[in-house]
């Protein structure tokens, strides 16, 4: 508050360092980061934690909350008819392991799990669909978003990727 005056008149600052992981990324021009992601190789650069043969399991560079991740079809594909039987499983097994991972990893009491399909319903990347696993605790939404219009997030994305990645391993989750 400034001046005992709500609302503000004036925009306070909120360090957070840790965001410099999303500016330094490089990415090739024209292609979507989960097409990206797919192609790639290198899982730890695309955050990648885990991939069945036509599907994978991807960190949201910019989560809703800490450890919020996507399953993924590697294929590009946009409407939920055009999910192949295959790709459907490896996408339902990806999400049970999401959230057994994140019910470690992160102490996850509940999940928000779902799919924004099309521009209306608020998709960040239209033609490539993914279900989104949000992991959510009791008590995790505070004032400050509704008043500050902002969400804080815990923790980095790389040190939390990297927990994990080597907890999917140590679980050997199927």
């Amino acid at each position: 508050m400034v001046n005992g005056q709500f609302p503000k008149d004036t925009i306070e600052a909120l360090w957070a360092p840790w965001r410099v992981e999303y500016f330094q990324a490089e990415h090739r021009s024209g292609v979507d980061f989960l097409t990206e992601a797919a192609e790639s190789d290198d899982d730890a650069a695309h955050l990648v934690v885990a991939r069945r043969a036509t599907a994978f399991l991807v960190m949201n560079k910019y989560p809703y909350s800490a450890g919020h991740l996507m399953a993924v079809p590697c294929r590009k594909v946009c409407k939920m008819e055009e999910v192949t039987g295959e790709e459907i499983f490896d996408l339902w097994q990806l999400s049970v392991r999401a959230q057994k991972l994140l019910e470690i990893a992160v102490k996850a009491q509940g999940f928000n799990v779902g799919w924004n399909l099309g521009k209306a319903s608020g998709a960040g990347v239209e033609d490539h669909l993914h279900i989104h696993i949000v992991p959510r605790w009791v008590g995790d939404s505070n004032f400050i978003a509704v008043v500050g219009g902002t969400r804080i997030i815990p923790e980095g994305l790389m040190p939390l990727y990297h927990r994990l990645v080597a907890l999917d391993k140590e679980l050997n989750i199927s």
